[in-house]
């Protein structure tokens, strides 16, 4: 019988349905582990336990009375602290929006909670979602990065404080943390996920996704947050698949382009030489692995990632910016002032970019149900003054196809690993299907020594 905070989402679920576990145990024993985890991690922004445990019997009183809301019935789940939660401070940890209480839900906070999921609390994030590291540390050892900017989403999935929690990825936000940090983390298609009421970075690339410990729980997060949204005009009208019950279609062995142009450029050996015993693996499962190669300019890429997000930036932040800019940390005070200096030319250009090295993703992904890179150049580095590198994850950001990471081992060190997956644009069920194949033959469920039973 596994602990409360062992529990997936899947499982968390079918057992307050089943009414084996309830929701007011569950939160109560999460709670007693984030007091005495919390003052090393520092994964919380806002943490209102009173309001958090009055939610759980709520939602045990409606399951004895009316039934489950919804697939997410008394889950507790951790948002990133840049998503707008009616009546709860929602800073971006930011000294701009320190007083700021929204008076309304992010359309993703409203389908939780319509899907029953309790609100815990905001997680901490990078400012402004931007870079500058911020407090919370690596589970797996303090004095590494726990990467960024969804640091306090990832801490917590990875130390049981929550089974699921929402972050964003503009460049590598999602997949990085949950690399470091030993869980899965998913970024869906672009447009396919609502951005209303989630402050910006930058309009073309950010993307919302969750944090969890299974493919499975991030295939039932996808189902509860995927949709068009009215508020959000830049979502897709495209139907949305069932992913939970996708990922258990696949049927025949995938067929996986491992794409170590670029990457193993820039990756350590160790990453490399992982990579390569990941896809032997599942290989030698059926899988159909060989080489491909993504006929790009990738150096044109990384260069039009950045205009993209500067500017993008600078358009968001130019009204604060104007009045409180001493106010503002070294690297998102950086993102605003470069993207001020790019010239509308140059913007155009780098729209151009993305356009082509959208089209050459998709080609290399003609023959192949996914590809298959490292999810990070090494294992999170041990230096607190950075948030890691985002450059495996920023060509499918900048690209819009989905991406997934999955644990899949340890470094010597003892540090996590992951091995990133990506699929066509909107087959995101392909990309959960497919990983919850290599999830099961890579067979790596990480928990951190110190935070077992």
């Amino acid at each position: 019988m596994p602990h409360s905070h062992e529990l997936t989402v899947v499982e968390a679920a079918q057992k307050i349905r089943r009414r084996e576990v309830s929701p007011v145990t569950l939160m109560e024993d999460l709670l007693n582990r984030v007091s005495r985890l919390e003052p090393t991690l520092s994964v919380w922004v806002t943490l209102d336990a009173d309001a958090a445990l009055e939610t759980a019997r709520q939602r045990e009183r409606e399951l004895l009375n009316e039934g489950p809301r919804g697939p997410l019935h008394g889950v507790p789940i951790g948002i990133k602290d840049i998503y707008y939660t009616q009546g709860v401070l929602t800073t971006a940890c930011s000294l701009i929006l320190a007083d700021f209480v929204p008076d309304h839900d992010a359309t993703t906070v409203a389908n939780l909670k319509r899907a029953g999921a309790i609100i815990m609390g905001k997680t901490v994030t990078t400012e402004f979602a931007c870079g500058d590291p911020s407090p919370t540390r690596n589970p797996w050892n303090n004095y590494h990065t726990p990467g960024g900017s969804s640091s306090g989403s990832a801490v917590g999935v990875a130390s049981g404080m929550f089974p699921a929690a929402l972050g964003s990825q503009t460049g590598g936000s999602i997949l990085r943390p949950a690399a470091y940090n030993g869980v899965v983390g998913l970024k869906p298609s672009f447009s396919r996920v609502s951005r209303y009421g989630v402050v910006p970075v930058a309009h073309s690339l950010d993307t919302m996704g969750p944090f969890t410990r299974t493919v499975e729980d991030a295939a039932l997060m996808l189902n509860v947050l995927a949709g068009h949204d009215p508020k959000d005009p830049s979502t897709s009208i495209r139907p949305v698949p069932n992913y939970l019950r996708a990922i258990g279609a696949q049927a025949a062995p995938p067929r996986i382009g491992l794409v170590t142009q670029y990457f193993y450029g820039k990756a350590d050996d160790e990453t490399q030489a992982h990579t390569d015993a990941v896809a032997e693996k599942l290989a030698e499962a059926g899988a159909a692995v060989e080489e491909v190669e993504i006929a790009a300019d990738w150096d044109a890429m990384l260069s039009a990632h950045r205009v993209l997000m500067t500017v993008e930036g600078a358009a968001v932040h130019q009204d604060w910016f104007n009045a409180r800019a001493d106010e503002y940390s070294p690297n998102i005070r950086g993102v605003v002032e470069d993207g001020r200096e790019v010239s509308a030319v140059t913007y155009v250009q780098a729209k151009r970019v993305q356009d082509r090295f959208r089209r050459d993703v998709a080609d290399a992904l003609r023959s192949y149900d996914v590809l298959l890179t490292p999810s990070t150049p090494t294992p999170a580095p041990r230096d607190l003054t950075t948030t890691g590198d985002p450059s495996f994850q920023s060509p499918f950001t900048f690209s819009g196809h989905p991406t997934i990471t999955l644990p899949s081992g340890l470094s010597e060190d003892g540090l996590p690993l992951g091995a990133q997956l990506a699929a066509p644009y909107f087959a995101d069920e392909t990309l959960l299907s497919v990983a919850h194949w290599c999830e099961r033959v890579i067979n790596s469920n990480l928990t951190p020594p110190e935070h077992r039973g």
